[in-house]
């Protein structure tokens, strides 16, 4: 099997991956969603609310480690099997203009089209119509990795109340648009970033599309080509300069001038070259492997000193998200004080607080409130009832028996645990240490 086609099976699968993963659910909650509407980050079935946060940072260590240790061993694999840019591209050049419209020939992706007939025009017309509709598609699939779609389709019955999100797949459509029909692999060489740092991340052992130039000859010496483009094929270079590995490149390199930033691992030069070299009973002098592999012959490994410590560093990651998540609150409390400081009447001091409650279970719970200190008292707080991912806010009113004016303490503050429990289980339960006030003696 080629490359090529394992590329578009691979492609398949990440695109039925994307289109489904908005739909999973585990326990009520969705496999992805960062819903800034709730203010909660899904994750693998686990809801985590924006005071919950915290697991965020590690996944998105573990995410840009992921990609400097993925490029380190396999090179720009992301590009070429997985980057949306790279597969957009293939699905308007190959599949609409190619396959579709045969407008483009597949084997040379250097001819222009031609756009001089009648037909023709009409074809890239209909062509980028269609492409439009698959913008406004995907743009809509995007979107729902954080609007969930149960939620999406009830909007779009009354989209007119509902215009950003007709403004954000609009907008973000009209940029696919315009990247994949008219910026299209310029966006890779001079847009994207990670072309720029792969020669900071690459060494000898890292795979990607290489060139033997032990087989096929050194067909550039100091940029320049060193050959004539017809060079009699030898038995000590045996690259033809046929031209079919430049003819199918989609970035318009020549791959046997080295690694190039333009070259993002697609592998069609080394399928076009196995056709050729296989007509003359030989392998292919395109391959992907390791420089230390395919021109020295040496034994290379992904795992490498830097490659290990990128393992270990994605493993802490994980392993503090993980801690992190086993300590899911099970409901959310903030709790700040009143704009006044403390009252003080007849030697007792009191101060008022507001508390917020937020139920993230998925039953309906009734909260209460009691203090952990005998020396202080609930004078004010009416216990309240929440339906699933409901919050309100209480007036909480919080005094102290000891008469804390007469005080000889230097302080000004006390602290105080509260706890916040359902009454229908006091398992769920949460405690917080809050500062009360009170005036400083004369």
């Amino acid at each position: 099997m080629s490359y090529v086609t394992k590329r578009y099976w691979f492609y398949a699968f990440v695109t039925a991956f994307t289109f489904i993963v908005p739909f999973i659910t585990v326990n009520e909650n969705h496999l992805l969603l960062l819903s800034f509407e709730k203010l909660q980050f899904h994750f693998m079935g686990l809801a985590y609310d924006v005071n919950e946060f915290y697991i965020m940072p590690f996944l998105l260590i573990f995410l840009f480690i992921g990609i400097f240790a993925l490029t380190s061993s396999l090179g720009r694999a992301w590009c070429g099997w997985s980057c949306p840019q790279t597969i957009f591209r293939v699905i308007y050049r190959d599949l609409i203009q190619g396959t579709l419209l045969d407008l483009r020939n597949s084997t040379n992706k250097q001819k222009r089209m031609n756009t001089s007939s009648i037909d023709n025009k009409l074809k890239i017309v209909f062509g980028f119509f269609l492409w439009v509709l698959i913008s406004l598609i995907a743009s809509t699939n995007f979107i729902w990795y954080f609007v969930p779609p149960e939620d999406f389709f009830t909007y779009m019955q009354h989209p007119e109340d509902h215009l950003f999100i007709i403004i954000f797949i609009t907008t973000t459509a009209a940029f696919l648009i315009y990247d994949i029909v008219w910026m299209q692999e310029s966006f890779c060489t001079y847009l994207c970033p990670y072309s720029r740092i792969q020669t900071v991340l690459y060494d000898d052992a890292t795979k990607h599309v290489v060139y033997n130039t032990n087989r096929g000859g050194l067909i550039y010496q100091n940029g320049e080509k060193s050959v004539f483009d017809l060079k009699q094929f030898s038995a000590h270079e045996e690259c033809t300069t046929c031209e079919a590995c430049v003819k199918v490149c989609p970035t318009h390199i020549d791959i046997r001038k080295g690694l190039q930033l333009e070259c993002i691992n697609c592998l069609e030069c080394a399928d076009a070259c196995t056709a050729v070299m296989g007509k003359l009973g030989k392998k292919s002098l395109i391959e992907w492997g390791s420089p230390a592999s395919v021109l020295h012959q040496l034994r290379s490994s992904v795992f490498s000193k830097r490659n290990i410590m990128y393992f270990a560093a994605m493993a802490g990651s994980l392993i503090f998200a993980a801690a992190l998540a086993s300590e899911q609150e099970r409901i959310l409390v903030n709790i700040n004080k009143s704009s006044e400081l403390y009252k003080e009447q007849n030697g007792i001091v009191s101060n008022n607080y507001i508390v917020n409650i937020h139920n993230t279970q998925k039953r309906t719970y009734t909260y209460d409130v009691r203090i952990e200190d005998k020396n202080f008292r609930i004078d004010s707080f009416t216990p309240l009832s929440l339906k699933s991912d409901g919050m309100r806010k209480r007036i909480l009113v919080i005094s102290t028996n000891q008469n804390l004016s007469q005080s000889n303490r230097r302080d000004t503050a006390l602290k105080v645990k509260l706890v916040i429990y359902t009454k229908e289980d006091p398992n769920i339960s949460v405690t917080k240490e809050i500062s009360f006030m009170y005036p400083k003696t004369q």
